[in-house]
């Protein structure tokens, strides 16, 4: 069974950075797609960032876009979230997650297109 584990949440002032780190036991992992989605309290999980199998390609929204950076170290089982310039609003609880198809073929995510997820660390951005 295919277990997420993120690290790297914590409080942290308004423009500072933040690396998230999620580490991948069993499956596959140099063959999937991975994800990053957060949760504020009382929204739905949104997008955050996607990257494919190779590390080739990669997908964020606007909202994200130029501040956050998402990579792999496939050797590892590793995918990080490396989050610049952060605001009060990127305040929520982050997750990993996997879709065993490796490809990205979408310009954005919804949550139903991962297989499987992490447990979520905590970010909080103070102003």
């Amino acid at each position: 069974q295919v277990q997420l584990v993120e690290s790297g949440g914590g409080l942290v002032k308004a423009g500072g950075s933040l690396r998230l780190s999620c580490v991948v036991s069993e499956g596959a992992f140099s063959e999937y797609a991975m994800g990053w989605f957060r949760q504020a309290p009382g929204n739905e999980r949104e997008f955050v960032a996607a990257i494919s199998w190779s590390g080739g390609t990669t997908r964020y929204p606007d909202s994200v876009k130029g501040r956050f950076t998402i990579s792999r170290d496939n050797p590892k089982n590793t995918v990080y979230l490396q989050m610049n310039s952060l605001k009060p609003e990127d305040t929520a609880v982050y997750y990993c997650a996997g879709n065993t198809r490796g490809w990205l073929t979408s310009s954005t995510y919804r949550p139903t297109d991962f297989g499987f997820w992490g447990q979520g660390t905590q970010v909080t951005v103070s102003s």
